[in-house]
């Protein structure tokens, strides 16, 4: 019996090849997303000196890091429809460009309003980048290569997060804070030249989008909803501890607003023939499981990348610098793993991998709540480096399972999807380790210090021994009783900050522990059969 001859979109999808080679392509892709996500960390550690050129305040400043996290939210889940209708290079063209002419801009920026338009339309810029490149990877190399393709991805997506902060002090500390901005300048012009010369659409897609255009509609409904509620929600996230959360009127307006607007959001995009976002892809019990996988994983990987460092500084007299480098070896352990474990998403089941990577993540964040305030610079880094090793483990496999079963002419929206659930995870997870941190400090100080009264014998002795030897130092004995119960509420706020570090630990292994039962609910992926994966 002869074999069926393929249809034309089955021919355009699994025949395909670019003109040059697909690692090249690869390479071209991740030194853009490379630069974006790199600026969604790099500008912290630079935000006083940023707030003392423009003569801003340090609240004022913060806006600088907001507004680019807005826009860049707004910007991603919509990109897979912008570039159906314009073509996926040109958009990803278009973006890279938009993000190199305003960080240069924002080098220029003579006063924080502006620095803030800038950054602004630097964040719409990035928004496309990240879905773009994986789209790009999902055409370009076959579902059997898709592990290793997405190992160079991950290694610019998971790497940039963990060395920004420290590359942002060494720039500001040794040039000046409008460095962080202009460094991206001359990678913008290379990649956009490479990209050029580099990157095509594979003919379904050009088909794809002359298609698109005959029949083009503007959703403005959908695309005003979106805009709405991913902005909102963003400003909450990364506002809302600031303002105390639902304390703060602001807060609860927005709050409103988000829901509203995301709600109404999915019930039209649901019921349109055209929608800006394809939510109908959730259907599918194994894309929503990884979606909703790679929101957590955002939340733990952003989440513990600002905890360990904030711990270091603010209870261990760390420089951001230094604090930085215990980051830094972790960074080279994912490195060192994402090409292995690429090679294993092509050879075995995916889930088992993503199995794996919750394990293991589960036990290292479990080994780390014996944080302590007596901790050294290689306990540190070891626990950091256990932690990547987990996290290893997850991004490839998830990012792969999240195309099984899905038609190659919807990668761009799958895409989009991704990133976005990562991303709104990563301003989850920051926000709400520290907000836990804050809180939980609180509760465990107020505890700490209820038993630490004169009644207690073991208070009343250390109290009465540590202003006897201030006193015999040369006090009087008002000054060597109040140097005394001030050192000892010292010692008890540290005491409970580090509990509450020890507390948002906890939170992480949970989310941990939790995804593992959903693993068995996703679809078995076989990377020897290409219909597997689309």
């Amino acid at each position: 019996m002869s074999a069926a001859r393929p249809s034309a979109q089955t021919s355009a999808r699994d025949f395909w090849q670019p003109s040059h080679n697909p690692w090249l392509v690869a390479l071209t892709v991740t030194l853009a997303t490379f630069m974006e996500v790199l600026d969604t960390s790099i500008a912290n550690v630079a935000l006083p000196h940023i707030a003392g050129g423009l003569a801003a305040s340090a609240d004022e400043a913060t806006w600088v890091l907001t507004s680019y996290l807005v826009s860049n939210g707004i910007v991603l889940p919509v990109s897979g429809w912008v570039s159906g209708l314009i073509g996926r290079k040109r958009f990803y063209m278009l973006c890279v460009a938009l993000f190199t002419l305003s960080s240069f801009l924002c080098g220029l920026a003579p006063t924080l309003p502006l620095l803030i338009v800038f950054r602004t339309l630097q964040g719409a810029g990035g928004g496309g980048l990240q879905p773009s490149e994986q789209s790009i990877l999902a055409d370009t190399f076959s579902p059997a290569k898709f592990g290793m393709a997405f190992a160079v991805y991950g290694m610019a997506v998971v790497l940039a997060p963990a060395i920004g902060p420290t590359l942002g002090g060494w720039i500001t500390d040794s040039f000046n804070w409008r460095w962080i901005f202009f460094i991206n300048v001359p990678v913008g012009i290379v990649s956009l030249l490479l990209s050029y010369r580099m990157i095509e659409d594979p003919p379904y897609l050009k088909r794809q989008v002359t298609a698109n255009r005959a029949k083009f509609k503007m959703d403005y409904l959908g695309l005003s909803l979106i805009t709405l509620g991913l902005g909102c929600l963003q400003i909450v996230l990364d506002k809302g501890q600031e303002e105390d959360w639902f304390g703060s009127h602001l807060i609860i307006v927005l709050t409103v607003i988000t829901v509203a607007a995301l709600v109404a959001f999915v019930i039209f995009e649901w019921r349109s023939e055209n929608p800006v976002v394809d939510l109908r892809l959730f259907r599918s019990y194994t894309f929503a499981i990884g979606n909703g996988m790679m929101f957590f994983l955002g939340v733990t990987l952003y989440g513990t990348t600002v905890l360990l460092p904030l711990f270091l500084q603010e209870l261990m007299g760390y420089t951001a610098e230094l604090s930085g480098m215990v980051l830094s070896p972790g960074a080279v352990i994912i490195i060192a793993l994402l090409p292995l474990v690429g090679a294993l998403v092509s050879r075995t089941d995916a889930r088992w991998l993503i199995l794996f990577g919750l394990l293991l993540s589960a036990v290292a964040m479990y080994h780390m709540t014996n944080l302590n305030l007596d901790i050294n610079f290689k306990t540190a880094m070891l626990w950091r480096c256990y932690q990547t090793a987990g996290l290893a483990f997850l991004f490839i496999p998830i990012n792969t399972m999240c195309y099984v079963g899905v038609p190659r002419e919807k990668s761009r929206e799958v895409s989009s999807l991704i990133n976005l659930c990562r991303n709104i995870g990563g301003s989850v997870g920051i926000s709400m380790a520290i907000t836990v941190v804050d809180r939980r400090s609180q509760f465990h100080q107020d505890r700490l210090i209820s038993n630490a009264t004169v009644f207690d014998p073991a208070f009343r002795a250390r109290l009465n021994d540590q202003t006897r030897s201030l006193f015999h130092s040369g006090l009087s004995r008002h000054d060597a009783a109040a140097q005394t119960y001030a050192r000892l509420y010292s010692e008890i706020h540290a005491q409970a900050s580090a509990l509450s570090y020890i507390d948002t630990i906890w939170v992480f292994t949970v989310i941990f522990v939790l995804m593992i039962p959903f693993v068995f609910l996703m679809q078995k992926s076989d990377p020897r059969k290409s219909a597997a994966i689309h």
